[in-house]
């Protein structure tokens, strides 16, 4: 796994390199009835809630080195949830921050709340959906985190990826802009990068299939990761593997293959 350094450049200015990083997973889950339909979609709304979110964002913010400005958070009906985070590079003053900025203190009368950062920001939203004729559900997670100056996104990328039960994984980042050094000269790029998986950890590396899709002459990355092994055992819900028959244990594995194939390859199988 590669890891990020210091930028040593010497700058003229403020760095105005743009990093973004768009972080997608989908976790699969066997429900056989429409009760159980039902059950799955309110646990996964239960266990990732606004609040959860909330602490995961601002975890990754203390992870890529940033200060929490604002904070905005909503649960919705029937399900879902969305945060975003206003962050900042630094630790802006007391004094010169926005009275509209909460600094992620949330308080009994503010019940939405959105996150934000000075020049940067965090969001994420959820997507439970199940599927009533193959009897697979899917929960969706989308996060984003942009960020401008030194602090990169990719630091944070780890602690994501182990802070959700990740079937497949769709990862994109992109450098956008540039910066000027002391002479004047212009920097599109200031870290060493050539695949995301170079700052993936290497157990997460050889629990996945990955495939690489990179634009190199314009700073955009994307990995895409499918689990290598189902485990029936952690895709099914209200019931057991020992409960089922060998044949219902093989049926299961072909839908639950069939619908994480679909999703990696973006194609109806």
């Amino acid at each position: 796994m590669a890891k990020l350094t210091n930028n040593k450049l010497k700058l003229y200015g403020f760095n105005n390199l743009t990093k973004s990083l768009s972080f997608n997973i989908y976790d699969i889950c066997y429900t056989k009835t429409e009760e159980d339909r039902k059950k799955y979609i309110e646990y996964i709304d239960e266990q990732y809630n606004s609040e959860r979110l909330t602490n995961i964002l601002t975890h990754v913010t203390e992870t890529i080195g940033a200060s929490v400005l604002n904070v905005a958070k909503q649960d919705y009906d029937p399900q879902g949830a969305s945060v975003t985070l206003l962050i900042s590079e630094e630790e802006v003053p007391l004094y010169v921050l926005d009275p509209s900025c909460n600094r992620g203190i949330i308080t009994p009368i503010r019940e939405n709340i959105v996150g934000h950062l000075d020049k940067s920001h965090v969001t994420v939203h959820t997507y439970p959906e199940s599927h009533p004729q193959n009897e697979i559900s899917t929960f969706r997670v989308d996060i984003d985190v942009a960020t401008c100056g030194t602090i990169s996104p990719l630091k944070a990328l780890n602690y994501l990826i182990g802070s959700f039960d990740s079937d497949i994984i769709t990862i994109d980042y992109k450098v956008r802009g540039f910066t000027r050094d002391v002479d004047g000269e212009k920097h599109f790029i200031d870290h060493e990068i050539n695949s995301i998986q170079n700052y993936i950890a290497d157990k997460t590396i050889r629990e996945y299939s990955l495939i690489d899709m990179n634009i190199y002459q314009s700073n955009i990355f994307h990995t895409k990761m499918k689990l290598k092994d189902i485990n029936l055992d952690n895709y099914l819900f209200e019931i057991s593997e020992k409960d089922l028959t060998e044949y219902e244990r093989d049926l299961i594995v072909k839908k639950l293959d069939k619908e994480m194939t679909e999703i990696f390859y973006g194609i109806n199988v």
